[in-house]
């Protein structure tokens, strides 16, 4: 009987750090327990995140280089304690897979390198993986699979991906097949929220601290709601954060206080989640998706989170979205969808065809 599949998975897209160590069942999953479930198929060992956020706190944002920088010196002890967490020593890990993109070239890089050096070093293949495929699959992660399959009742499923970088409205057909309905034509919501914040003088990372300001204000400010009407599914967060810039530009000095910034945040907040969740709606009545799932490191806003619950149980649609802690970047989102990734057929890499690629889209 073949053993179970280990995968050591590394993520270094950005200013996190991350390793993480998952086990695929290789044998026939095993029948209903008595509450009724199936064992998950896909089973994480180990997950380790080392944050930047003291490191670029002063600058205000990442800085790419401080970033790869600080990759160099935390990647071998992250990896080291997810394998010591996980009981699986290097020898006995069968792939290797790791983000090559989309993300900061320089901290891309770091990670990249250091799967082909361990693959050089081993034997073991990698799996070179989209980090937009990680958030993809990330709502998944915690779900009982058969056959590493989700139930086919879940689809059609509106995926709606928000971080930093990204915000994509995706349909999936089935948990293999996917494709972009819309996505951002400026900034992303992510940076959005942290451009504001930044233009509020709030404290690094921003969007956390809009989401903080937001819950204790009932602020009457009405901001744009930037592309809500539009036909397509993109969207625009651009014109938005100028609305924040031009209504403090227009406020009095001695009227500009703390509990000002509150209101504003509320705003700022208010409207754009209205975009987001309205668009998302609106996808999953054109195609009559039966879920929705949430992603990426802005799923982690409180206000987003419980709109899109609450909407979905007024539609009678599934309700999926990670845990606050797998929202932002880590390794264990990386390994679930190289996890998916080999069931549905992909051939995994030697080192001498792995390559950095911060241009990468889903």
């Amino acid at each position: 009987m073949k053993k179970n599949i280990i995968i050591l998975a590394l993520e270094t897209s950005c200013d996190e750090t991350a390793a993480a160590v998952l086990e695929m069942k290789a044998t026939p999953p095993n029948p209903p327990s008595a509450r009724g479930g199936m064992e998950p198929q896909i089973k994480t060992l180990s997950s380790v995140v080392k944050s930047q956020i003291s490191i670029h706190k002063s600058f205000g944002g990442v800085v790419p280089e401080a970033a790869a920088r600080a990759h160099v010196k935390n990647i071998l002890p992250v990896v080291q304690k997810a394998l010591l967490t996980a009981h699986y020593p290097l020898p006995t890990i069968d792939y290797i897979a790791v983000t090559v993109g989309p993300g900061l070239i320089p901290s891309l890089i770091v990670g990249v390198e250091f799967a082909k050096a361990l693959s050089l070093a081993t034997g073991k293949p990698i799996i070179p993986v989209n980090h937009l495929l990680g958030h993809l699959y990330s709502p998944f992660g915690r779900l009982p699979a058969t056959s590493y399959q989700l139930q086919a009742n879940l689809f059609p499923m509106i995926s709606l991906i928000v971080s930093g970088g990204h915000t994509i409205l995706t349909l999936m057909k089935n948990e293999k097949d996917y494709k972009v309905l819309g996505q951002t034509v400026d900034d992303a919501a992510g940076e959005a929220f942290d451009k504001v914040a930044k233009l509020l003088g709030l404290p690094y990372p921003g969007g956390p601290e809009v989401s903080r300001l937001a819950e204790k204000s009932k602020t009457h400010i009405q901001f744009p709601r930037p592309m809500i009407n539009s036909k397509d599914y993109n969207f625009s967060f651009s014109g938005l954060k100028t609305a924040v810039l031009y209504y403090v530009q227009s406020l009095q000095p001695t009227s500009y206080n703390l509990q000002a910034k509150k209101d504003i945040c509320k705003a700022f907040q208010e409207a754009a989640v209205d975009v987001l969740v309205t668009k998302t709606l609106r996808a999953v009545k054109e195609y009559g998706a039966k879920s929705i799932s949430l992603s990426g490191g802005v799923a982690a806003n409180l206000s987003l989170r419980e709109k899109l619950k609450v909407e979905s149980k007024k539609l009678k649609v599934n309700f999926f979205v990670p845990q606050k802690n797998l929202c932002t970047d880590n390794a264990e989102m990386v390994g679930l969808a190289a996890s998916f990734m080999l069931h549905n057929g992909f051939k995994p890499k030697n080192y001498r065809q792995i390559k950095a690629d911060s241009n990468l889209e889903l």
